[in-house]
């Protein structure tokens, strides 16, 4: 065995067997993020000490009640400044980039968050040894006529290039508490007599957040193939306007469900782009809708059947995914016009929604339970609870 002690957090190293993940330390990249949070509340569970790279740290306080005192600290980082990305990797054992925009605003572009910011951070990983988990999102493609879907595969590339083994992860529409899609539409409802749609027809399969976190929770505890393209998705494909209109009968609205022909739905984003401009950005986000969004939303976003015979699925890491009737009504009963108080269908769900419902072995579960329990769940309301912090080990 060799041994190198830095402090408290000193990191072992095992030459005859895997390391526990009280000795490693993971830098997750956007993980004070809607599917950050869950990761990393994921990888506390487990024990893995847990370095959360933020442009600001501040604002990611309410994550360290989810872990031990000291377990989860968060540190600045800037993708657009290569030397704060690898101080933040510094020492790591494992990095996660989580980081990703659906629409482009000011200096934060596509390009340079999702293709160049995946490269530094992947060079930065590969300088230090570090083994690297990104999440990408289906529909990723070189070729595609949309803006977001080229940076992603090429954010793909560029982590590949520098860190050959690292596992991709490509989640569907990710759905869970606070998500920006059935929440998006649960808003527009309750003040718009309709509801255009970009794309009604196009096929999704949406996975649930608390699954995609476990799956890459898994990863990071080396059970996914290096070097390989998982596709994540939920156990059913719906259409657009099926899961639209799923979220009206959840939320006891009758709202007219429009699928708006490709070039009318690109007009009203030019103009909804328009208008966000004029107000230098307060348009709300619930009516914010780009032009590279509607080009998006015109293709399936499904596990394909190559993933599936390979073995790239959730289903293949062990993970039973999620209905979204086991999760959603937990929280769009609160858009209802009576709210907890309305009668109906999903009623019965309104229960605070689980952490984690996927199935996991015995096995795991004994290897990676921590000896005490994590901290209170996640919710704004636990920022700047806390101030600790920790001195972080040296890698071996």
């Amino acid at each position: 065995m060799t041994t190198q002690s830095s402090g408290p957090y000193s990191s072992e190293r095992h030459e005859s067997g895997p390391l526990r993940p009280q000795s490693q330390l993971v830098t997750v990249f956007g993980g004070s993020g809607f599917l950050g949070r869950h990761v990393v509340r994921a990888l506390a569970k487990r024990g893995y000490r847990i370095r959360v790279a933020v442009r600001r740290p501040d604002l990611a306080l309410f994550l360290q009640p989810l872990g031990k005192v000291g377990q989860i600290v968060a540190v600045q980082a800037n993708l657009r400044y290569p030397d704060s990305v690898r101080r933040a990797v510094e020492h790591a054992d494992i990095v996660v980039n989580l980081v990703g925009i659906l629409q482009e605003s000011g200096v934060q572009r596509f390009s340079t968050l999702q293709t160049e910011g995946a490269g530094t951070i992947a060079q930065a990983a590969a300088a230090v040894g570090a083994r690297m988990v990104h999440v990408s999102a289906i529909g990723a493609d070189e070729t595609s006529p949309s803006l977001y879907a080229r940076s992603k595969a090429l954010g793909e590339a560029e982590v590949l290039r520098a860190c050959p083994e690292a596992v991709i992860v490509r989640p569907s529409l990710v759905f869970g508490p606070g998500d920006g899609f059935f929440n998006r539409f649960a808003s527009l409802a309750t003040f718009l007599p309709a509801l255009p749609l970009a794309g009604g027809q196009s096929r999704f399969q949406p996975v649930y957040v608390g699954d995609v976190a476990e799956a890459v929770a898994r990863a990071v505890d080396g059970q996914a193939r290096g070097g390989a393209v998982y596709e994540l998705g939920g156990p059913e494909v719906n259409t657009l306007e099926s899961l639209v209109r799923y979220m009206l009968e959840v939320t006891m609205r009758r709202r007219l469900v429009v699928d708006l022909p490709r070039p009318v739905a690109r007009l009203q984003a030019r103009v909804l782009e328009a208008v966000d401009t004029l107000t230098f950005g307060l348009l709300p986000d619930t009516l914010k809708l780009t032009r590279d969004q509607v080009v998006l939303l015109q293709s399936d976003n499904v596990v394909s059947e190559a993933a599936k015979a390979e073995g790239r699925t959730l289903e293949a890491l062990g993970i039973v995914p999620t209905a979204i009737e086991a999760v959603v009504p937990g929280y769009l009963w609160t858009y209802r016009k009576a709210g907890q108080f309305a009668q109906g269908r999903g009623t019965e769900a309104q229960a605070a929604v689980p952490d984690m419902i996927a199935s996991q072995s015995q096995a795991t579960e004994s290897q990676h339970r921590p000896e005490r329990a994590s901290g209170p769940a996640i919710g704004q309301e636990a920022a700047g609870q806390s101030r600790m912090g920790a001195r972080w080990g040296t890698r071996g």
